[in-house]
């Protein structure tokens, strides 16, 4: 089982362009989540505005909370 030197190097080379390819896949799709992560802050953030901005109803009846079926 003694192999020689070029094909050991063969193998190596081998493993490499396939381990740089699962690392260049890998780079996009971390890329990908963090556009994503950063849509999701950007809404979370204009959700709280949009809250922040809304006024409470002062006037609300306790008759109005009753479910329907009372």
């Amino acid at each position: 089982m003694d192999q020689s030197l070029e094909e050991r190097f063969a193998r190596i080379e081998s493993k490499l362009a396939l381990t740089e390819d699962t690392v260049d896949v890998l780079n996009m799709t971390v890329f990908r989540q963090q556009k994503q992560i950063e849509r999701l802050q950007m809404q979370l953030a204009e959700m709280h505005r949009q809250i922040a901005t809304m006024k409470p109803d002062s006037r609300r009846d306790l008759r109005d909370e009753i479910p329907p079926h009372y």
